[in-house]
């Protein structure tokens, strides 16, 4: 992997109409489970090199809620037969091979980035990606670049 290649990631995870679990419990990142690790691999000026999702199999809430499969397009097959958080990071370590030490990854938004490290807490497991450094791209994104330069992402 060359240095200038970036990850994008876009988490999937467990949701309910409500926003309240099946327990009872307002839904957050800390009982929301990671059903999804969709990843991009791309060049900082927005070439896609490569794409991969990996789905999880939820482990305290199993049972997708049907508003989850409609958001997602995730059915509760897809996730009977994933593996597990850590199963699925260790494959997607294994995708992404040996990183470089400047390597970042980005998230739209703070979600992803929050969600990562509560996903691993919860599942005991620290694989790829680390929660630092990530580059939130709604921060860094410019339309003004977009219409300047003619790449996907203008960075700061």
């Amino acid at each position: 992997m060359r240095d200038e290649t970036i990850l994008v990631v876009d988490l999937e995870a467990t949701c309910w109409e409500d926003q309240t679990t099946p327990a009872g419990d307002a839904q957050s990142v800390n009982n929301m489970e990671i059903i999804e690790v969709g990843c991009a691999l791309a060049t900082r000026k927005g070439s896609l090199l490569d794409a991969r999702s990996f789905l999880v199999r939820p482990i305290r809430n199993p049972e997708l809620s049907s508003f989850c499969s409609e958001l997602t397009g995730i059915t509760q097959s897809m996730v009977d037969a994933a593996p597990t958080f850590p199963e699925a990071i260790a494959a997607m370590d294994d995708w992404l091979g040996d990183l470089p030490d400047d390597f970042i990854w980005c998230s739209w938004g703070n979600y992803d980035r929050l969600h990562l490290p509560a996903g691993r807490g919860a599942a005991s497991y620290s694989g790829s990606p680390s929660p630092e450094p990530e580059t939130n791209l709604a921060t860094h994104y410019r339309p003004e670049e977009k219409e300047r330069s003619g790449q996907r992402f203008g960075f700061s």
